[in-house]
């Protein structure tokens, strides 16, 4: 399951794990795709949608915390990967674009309560996503 603010990147980081070329679109409500859950920006944002978030974890085996290296405007709340039911993975996205700051983005991560390793990615140019890929694999997550 993918998770974080609204413009993380969360839709492009699926599409490129699921090698699927497609632009990504606005994700309205939370999807299930290629094996994969895509959630709204909004739901990580909005406390009344935790608990969607929370029941819909339980179908996951792992979820994906997105962090923009460009936006620290819409930041996590502070131990927000603790409510989930379980492990939470830090990614680190849009590495490629200028103004990326990979530093502040694992503060931010580090501040939402999720532990190392982060892996910085880039749904464009592809960096970053075979590691990311691979230890998915290795958690019977792909």
């Amino acid at each position: 399951m993918i998770v974080g603010p609204v413009g993380a990147g969360k839709t492009s980081l699926m599409n490129a794990l699921n090698r699927n070329c497609l632009k990504a679109e606005k994700t309205q409500s939370i999807c299930f795709t290629g094996g994969m859950i895509d959630t709204p920006g909004e739901y990580a944002q909005i406390p009344r949608f935790y608990s969607a978030l929370m029941v819909t974890a339980t179908q996951a085996k792992l979820v994906i915390m997105v962090q923009d290296s460009t936006d620290f405007s819409k930041p996590l709340p502070p131990g927000f990967a603790g409510m989930f039911p379980r492990p939470v993975t830090g990614v680190i996205t849009k590495i490629d674009i200028a103004g990326s700051d990979n530093s502040k983005a694992q503060n931010c991560l580090k501040q939402a309560g999720v532990k190392e390793p982060y892996f910085s990615v880039s749904a464009q140019s592809g960096a970053g996503i075979a590691e990311l890929t691979n230890y998915l694999m290795e958690r019977g997550c792909k």
